[in-house]
């Protein structure tokens, strides 16, 4: 599927969204605004006419969550059905002890405070008070259910009214959703004189179907668009087409007898955070002497089956190689991988001795965030009890625990370090394993050279699960924040290789957490994208300019904003053929703060074997 390829959504879908957007303008004045706090969400929900609870809140506001966006919002409402009226009765009536339709205060008070999420007498009491209509001591909860329902239908209404006669509102443009009916057509950028950026690469023909999961999860519906004649100010016009033979001309060929060059190999891993950026851990590569260099990234498969490879082996890899300067302002980019051979990403060329830093990327574009959890499967069961009753791990989780293993181990020797277990602590837990808390393990665990063994991790984690008498709590923890979901899925998550080829050197490289990683990576793809096309204004905006870098395999754009004050570009992907992007949308606003660069988005086929088309319509919002 790509950005357009679904018909216009129908007036039901219409009707939902227009009924999200009304909910979160009645909290927030922006729809670019973040829900920020899980009372914030309540609010939110309950003017979309929802009655959320604490379980409810709890599993979208995760002690991890900072913030969720308005397509976030928009999942949620998906996921959570409006309490209605016959299920409202449905629970009072087993309230209802004398079957009267009346319930006391005692049945009330003894349902409320004794099943379910408990509530403190004085909450109880605070909702009797309300719901005593008549004053008599009892809740005809027949004619409090019908005011219930009424009162939110109220809220909705009255959002909804607010959206409709406010127009500066409906010119809010929210995630890839429109507040206004879809136009039949969309003219083309020849003909109307909209913006477009368009990169077509044909493909071979022959190709399976697109994996339905890489999809955009909003590319079905509808969006915003402004004016036409605002679209001739500022909208960007820069049509550009790549054929097949120069693509396949721009390949990098493996050097002949690379097996005879020195070779050094590390391990890691991307992890999707809780506010949906990407982290990995970055490297160190000291190369002794010039030499030639033949350097690659690709992800990891864990799978034992060669017919059945792991899922995330369609994620795209980049590394940025920087020279490693005494500050952060030193250290300049180098090169990167940019010709690509099946899963493996690759460059090939020169490197002078010294010391640099290797920066592992992935777009998101095909790693994302799951902004909501399948709880409709049961977990898998982590802890089971062996015939003699002592407690044991189960297949399942022995399986993804030695998986773990393969990922952590960062060098490939079959053995972790002290340093390889503290970068599985600090994801997992926050905390360092100590020297003397290393030398409790090795009296307890299985070690070869001060060095935790595969069996000797496993027995680990047998321990912290034997410690709670079999409670999984903690290990689920530890999985989660490792990516896996509760059907033990690496959902979140995408294990990679890197490997330096030197042909008159052995290259040496070291695992780093770099505080400044993130600046130095982001100041790396901005360059990488910035030094190959030169900027291109916004038509009527002297000072926004918009950079589109096509690579072989991606589109990169970046928005640089010259202004002393900060502006709200409109991005809008629907003339794209078999695209997906790494804002999971088909339209999005981007706010650039004043005199900044910031990176767009990162674009991809879906289906990389079949002809793709990138048309981008960038345009300046008005102030609201």
């Amino acid at each position: 599927m790509s950005f357009q390829d679904s018909a216009h959504p129908s007036d039901e879908e219409e009707a939902f969204y227009t009924q999200c957007r009304a909910a979160y303008l009645a909290v927030f004045r922006s729809s670019l605004t973040h829900i920020a706090s899980k009372q914030q969400l309540c609010r939110a929900l309950q003017q979309a006419g929802r009655n959320p609870s604490h379980v409810t809140l709890n599993k979208y506001w995760t002690p991890r969550t900072s913030k969720l966006n308005f397509d976030d919002f928009c999942e949620i409402l998906r996921c959570e059905r409006k309490t209605e009226e016959t299920e409202l009765m449905k629970a009072f009536k087993k309230m209802d002890v004398s079957g009267d339709g009346y319930i006391s205060h005692k049945e009330l008070e003894t349902a409320l405070t004794t099943s379910g999420e408990n509530m403190t007498p004085e909450e109880v009491n605070a909702i009797f008070s309300l719901a005593d209509i008549n004053k008599d001591g009892k809740l005809d909860y027949a004619e409090f259910c019908r005011l219930l329902v009424s009162t939110v239908e109220q809220c909705q209404t009255a959002a909804l009214e607010r959206l409709e006669t406010n127009a500066k509102l409906k010119r809010q443009n929210f995630g890839s959703q429109s507040y206004s009916p879809p136009k039949s057509s969309v003219s083309s950028a020849a003909t109307s004189g909209s913006a477009a950026a368009a990169v077509t690469l044909p493909q071979p023909p022959e190709t399976p179907r697109a994996d339905s999961d890489t999809t955009l999860k909003k590319d079905s519906r509808s969006s915003s668009r402004p004016s036409s004649a605002r679209s001739r100010r500022s909208s960007l016009s820069n049509p550009t087409t790549l054929t097949t033979s120069s693509t396949k001309a721009g390949k990098v060929q493996e050097p002949s007898g690379l097996q005879e060059w020195h070779q050094s190999s590390v391990k890691g891993c991307f992890f999707v955070e809780d506010d949906g950026s990407i982290s990995s851990l970055q490297y160190q590569l000291h190369i002794p002497q010039t030499t030639n260099v033949y350097l690659t990234i690709q992800p990891l498969s864990l799978s034992h089956r060669p017919d059945k490879p792991s899922p995330w082996m369609t994620v795209d890899t980049a590394l940025f190689v920087m020279s490693a300067g005494e500050t952060k302002e030193d250290s300049t980019l180098v090169c990167f991988t940019e010709s690509k051979d099946r899963e493996k990403y690759i460059w090939r060329g020169e490197l002078n001795a010294g010391t640099y830093y290797l920066l592992p990327f992935t777009s998101g574009c095909k790693l994302k965030k799951r902004t909501t959890k399948n709880l409709s499967n049961k977990p898998v069961e982590l802890i089971c009890r062996t015939d003699t009753g002592e407690l044991d791990l189960t297949r399942e989780l022995r399986e993804v625990l030695s998986d773990i293993f393969e990922v952590i181990d960062t060098d490939g020797n079959c053995l972790l370090s002290l340093e390889e277990y503290n970068f599985f602590e600090i994801r997992t837990s926050g905390e360092k394993c100590d020297k003397d808390a290393w030398a409790v393990c090795k009296e307890n665990f299985d070690m070869i050279k001060n060095q935790l063994t595969r069996q000797g991790f496993l027995e680990l984690n047998l321990m912290e699960a034997t410690e709670k008498d079999g409670d999984p709590a903690d290990l689920w923890v530890t999985l989660e924040a490792m990516g896996y979901n509760r059907m033990l899925e690496l959902e979140e998550a995408c294990p990679f290789q890197i490997d330096v080829h030197c042909e008159g050197t052995q290259p040496a490289i070291q695992p780093l957490s770099l505080d400044s990683g993130p600046k130095l990576l982001n100041q790396a793809l901005q360059k990488s994208i910035t030094a190959r096309i030169g900027a291109k204004a916004l038509r009527g905006q002297d000072n926004v300019f918009i950079y589109t870098c096509r690579g072989e395999h991606r589109v990169s754009s970046l928005i640089a904003n010259k202004n002393n004050q900060k502006v709200t570009v409109h991005v809008n992907n629907e003339q794209s053929r078999n695209c997906c992007s790494s804002r999971g949308m088909s339209v999005f606003a981007v706010e650039v703060p004043a005199r900044t660069k910031m990176v767009c988005q990162h674009v991809l086929p879906i289906n990389d074997k079949q002809d793709w088309t990138y048309n981008c319509m960038e345009s300046i919002l008005p102030c609201t």
